[in-house]
């Protein structure tokens, strides 16, 4: 007998999903665990499974399809059905027709009403008026496609992923065609008034749709700065024990593959901080406060923008527990899969601190926004050389500077200095990190 799949609920506030893309076609066979489709959620893109061995009759929803929990989107057969008959029974009960989230036309009797009366009935924006999922949507405002010229080819003439980028891929062959006397002259810029020079970048006004991860992002951004009160203390380490322990350490582990980052370093030094200073492990919850028991440290990873742009934080649990070897083996990975499939709810869960860390663009400082419901999150900059003091006198070295963003209802200042200060004697004494 066929097993219907159903738009999963992937996390306890989803209330519907885009299929991003399937990894599987009709006829194909398929086993238990096997990844079908990636759905993007409120919270994440991620990875639908199957539970059971078939053949794939009938994929009832496109790509770039947004859809109800619960809504049928794909058939698998038993392996000795006949797909033919499968795919017929669902056609006769119209079962093709998903439960798209779109908004509906203008109902017909008041657009009779309105002609009866000799008014012409008002024209919605075109913007409000195209069908088109989110990713489409996305798609088409990136490569500055214009919506009014496609055709959509999914339900009910809804503009899905492969309308645009069978759009764009007329837009090149045409590109292709023109001569390159043509094209060098269309090259040339438009100088609108006086001033602008010759050959400058010109930008355009154009709509970026949001994805459910950007508005989650957006929501809980608000909700940190709106109800927790933050403020800010910041310390400078001195970063040339450990960077010089670490690229002893690289230099000896090379032909086992193993690489140490600065930040490996960092995320094991607030792990055993943390230890000494409980309440930066701690959750603010109306009339008490609760110390976790597991130091779970959360890194921020950036997403490309063909992700939805924003960033997630990974979780790395039991950090305290953890090797510098282990620590970069689960960064690196965490990193890895955020950035190409998506993480999980449980890889984004539970962290009981974040470290953010935006050294590797250049940036020297800057300030962070807490991740609830944990009471701090630190920002590191670049190790920077400069002309410091070391032992009264003048010389050259490297130093970091780090930002503590904290929640001012569980941690008062001396607090915050008191775990600063032992997090920079960890990380000035680097070799205390490996024991």
């Amino acid at each position: 007998m066929a097993i219907e799949l159903t738009m999963p609920r992937l996390s306890d506030t989803m209330e519907q999903g885009t299929i991003i893309k399937w990894n599987i076609k009709e006829g194909d066979t398929v086993s238990a665990g096997d990844a079908v489709a990636d759905i993007e959620t409120d919270k994440a893109t991620m990875e639908m499974q199957v539970f059971d061995d078939g053949v794939v009759g009938k994929i009832l929803v496109p790509e770039g399809t947004t859809v109800e929990v619960g809504t049928v989107i794909a058939v698998i057969a038993e392996p000795d059905e006949d797909l033919t008959e499968v795919a017929a029974t669902i056609e006769a009960r119209g079962g093709t027709t998903p439960t798209t989230v779109a908004p509906e036309p203008t109902p017909e009797p008041i657009q009779e009403s309105l002609e009866a009366s000799g008014v012409k009935p008002p024209v919605a924006p075109a913007f409000d008026r195209v069908r088109i999922s989110p990713v489409a949507r996305r798609l088409a405002a990136e490569h500055g496609i214009d919506l009014a010229t496609l055709q959509g080819s999914g339900p009910r003439g809804r503009i899905v992923k492969r309308d645009v980028l069978r759009a764009l891929e007329a837009t090149r062959e045409t590109a292709a065609a023109i001569p390159p006397s043509a094209k060098a002259l269309a090259s040339v810029p438009q100088v609108p008034f006086e001033g602008v020079l010759a050959g400058a970048p010109v930008l355009q006004d154009r709509v970026t749709p949001l994805s459910g991860i950007r508005q989650t992002i957006a929501r809980r951004l608000v909700e940190a700065t709106a109800t927790i009160p933050h403020y800010q203390v910041t310390v400078t380490f001195n970063m040339d024990p450990l960077l010089g322990l670490r690229g002893t350490l690289n230099e000896q582990l090379a032909d086992q593959g193993v690489k140490l980052s600065v930040n490996d370093f960092l995320v094991r030094g607030c792990a055993l901080a943390i230890l000494q200073h409980p309440e930066f492990n701690a959750s603010w919850e109306a009339d008490h406060i609760r110390i976790h028991g597991n130091v779970n440290i959360g890194l921020a990873i950036s997403l490309p923008p063909e992700r939805g742009g924003g960033l997630v934080v990974g979780t790395l649990r039991n950090a305290d527990r953890k090797s510098l070897r282990t620590i970069s083996q689960e960064s690196r990975q965490l990193a890895e899969k955020a950035r190409t499939r998506g993480l999980t709810i449980d890889e984004m869960a539970d962290s009981t601190f974040v470290l953010s860390n935006l050294g590797m663009y250049g940036v020297d400082r800057f300030t962070a926004i807490i991740n609830p419901p944990n009471s701090a999150i630190l920002a590191v900059g670049a190790a920077i050389q400069k002309p410091v003091v070391r032992n009264g006198e003048l010389t050259i070295g490297h130093e970091m500077a780090a930002t503590a963003s904290l929640d001012h209802r569980l941690i008062d200042g001396a607090m915050a200095a008191e775990f600063l200060q032992t997090l920079k004697e960890l990380i000035e004494h680097p070799a205390m990190l490996l024991v």
